[in-house]
C-alpha cells in the first residue's frame, strides 16, 4: 500500500512538473533581436531612408526589434559598427573599405567584422554655395567660409579629396567651420557661410531648402579633379545632378558618387540576416515610392560596386538563392 502511494505522489509530481514545463515554452518571451541602426542627419536621406527600413523589419521581420538613430554620418556609423554599438548601418563604399582595411580615417582600427547586407543607391556629392559668394568652381572655394560638415561626417574626408586635388589646401586654404547640414543652412540663410559640403542622395531636404530660402546653387566638380580621384580611388563614378532637380537649377551639374551600401557586423546571425535582406529586396518597390534614390535599383546589381568587402553569409545566401551570385 505504502508503495503505491509513493508511486502515485512520484506520478503526480512528473506530471506538475511536465505541465510547468509546457507553460515555460508557451509563456516565456520569444528571444528578441534587438538592432541598433545609426543613420545620419536628420535633414539627410539616410535618417528617413533608415527609419523605413526599421518600420518595415520590426514590422515583417519576427523576433526582431531594430531602431534607427540619427547619428553624424559614415564615419561615425561605422565606429559604432566596430565597437558593437550598433549591428547595422549605411555608408558610402569609400570610407566602409578604410574602416575594413584600418586606413585614413580609421588607422590601426581594422574591422575584421564588418560584412554588406546590399549595395543601394549611388551617393552624389553635392558642393552648395550662395550666389552672392561668387563660387563656381571647387578652386573659387579657397578664401571662403565653407563648411566640410560635422565632425566624424563622411562629407568631411570628400571635402578634403576633392578641394585638395582641386588646388585649395586643406583646411588651411579657407575658413573651415565644422558643422551639420541644419547649422549649415541656418548659416548660410544668415549670411555668415558661403557654402557647404553636402552627401546625399537627390533631391535632399538640406540642399533643397538652401537653394530655396538661403539663395544657393550647386557647384559643379570639373572634369579633371574626377580623373584624378579615379586613379587612385576607382570606386568614384561621375554623376549627373538633371536640371530641375532643386529650385533655380536651370542645367545639368557635375558632380561625383559612391555607392551606398548597407552594412552589418558579422556577429549578426546568418538568419537574421538572411531574413533582413529577404524582406528587404521583397519591398524595395514600395520602399522606393517615397524614395527617389531607390528607384530602379535591381537586386541583380546588390552585390556589385561594394569596393570588395564581404558579403554577410545571410545575404550571400539570400542572393544565392535568387541567382545574384
Amino acid at each position: 500500500m505504502k508503495s503505491k502511494k509513493i508511486r502515485l505522489i512520484a506520478a503526480l509530481c512528473a506530471a506538475v512538473i511536465a505541465a510547468a514545463l509546457v507553460c515555460v515554452r508557451v509563456f516565456a518571451p520569444a528571444q528578441v533581436t534587438r538592432i541598433n541602426f545609426p543613420t545620419a542627419a536628420t535633414t539627410g536621406t539616410l535618417y528617413p531612408l533608415g527609419a523605413a527600413f526599421a518600420k518595415l523589419w520590426n514590422e515583417s521581420v519576427p523576433g526582431v526589434q531594430v531602431t534607427a538613430q540619427a547619428s553624424g554620418g559614415g564615419v561615425d556609423n561605422l565606429n559604432f559598427l566596430r565597437e558593437g554599438e550598433a549591428q547595422v548601418s549605411m555608408a558610402v563604399t569609400s570610407i566602409a573599405w578604410q574602416s575594413q582595411h584600418g586606413t585614413d580615417t580609421f588607422e590601426g582600427k581594422p574591422d575584421a567584422k564588418l560584412r554588406i547586407l546590399a549595395g543601394l543607391y549611388y551617393n552624389p556629392n553635392q558642393v552648395v554655395a550662395t550666389r552672392a559668394s561668387g563660387i563656381e568652381s571647387l578652386a573659387d572655394i579657397a578664401g571662403k567660409r565653407f563648411a566640410p560638415g560635422a565632425p566624424g561626417s563622411t562629407t568631411v574626408g570628400e571635402t578634403e579629396l576633392h578641394l585638395t586635388r582641386a588646388g585649395v589646401a586643406y583646411p588651411d586654404g579657407f575658413s573651415a567651420q565644422f558643422v551639420g547640414f541644419n547649422e549649415a543652412i541656418d548659416l548660410m540663410r544668415n549670411r555668415q557661410l558661403d557654402g557647404a559640403w553636402i552627401m546625399a542622395g537627390i533631391p535632399t531636404a538640406a540642399v533643397s531648402e538652401i537653394c530655396s530660402t538661403a539663395d544657393g546653387r550647386l557647384v559643379p566638380v570639373d572634369d579633371e579633379v574626377i580623373a584624378s580621384l579615379q586613379a587612385e580611388y576607382p570606386w568614384y563614378v561621375p554623376f549627373t545632378i538633371p536640371a530641375g532637380t532643386y529650385a533655380g537649377q536651370d542645367e545639368d551639374v557635375q558632380t561625383t558618387a559612391v555607392r551606398m551600401v548597407l552594412m552589418a557586423s558579422s556577429d549578426v546571425s546568418d538568419e537574421v540576416a538572411y531574413q533582413l535582406v529577404k524582406t528587404l529586396w521583397e519591398n524595395m518597390e514600395k520602399i522606393s515610392e517615397n524614395f527617389a534614390a531607390l528607384k530602379g535599383l535591381q537586386v541583380e546589381d546588390a552585390a556589385t560596386g561594394i569596393a570588395e568587402i564581404p558579403l554577410h553569409d545571410g545575404a550571400a545566401k539570400y542572393y544565392r538563392e535568387i541567382g545574384v551570385l
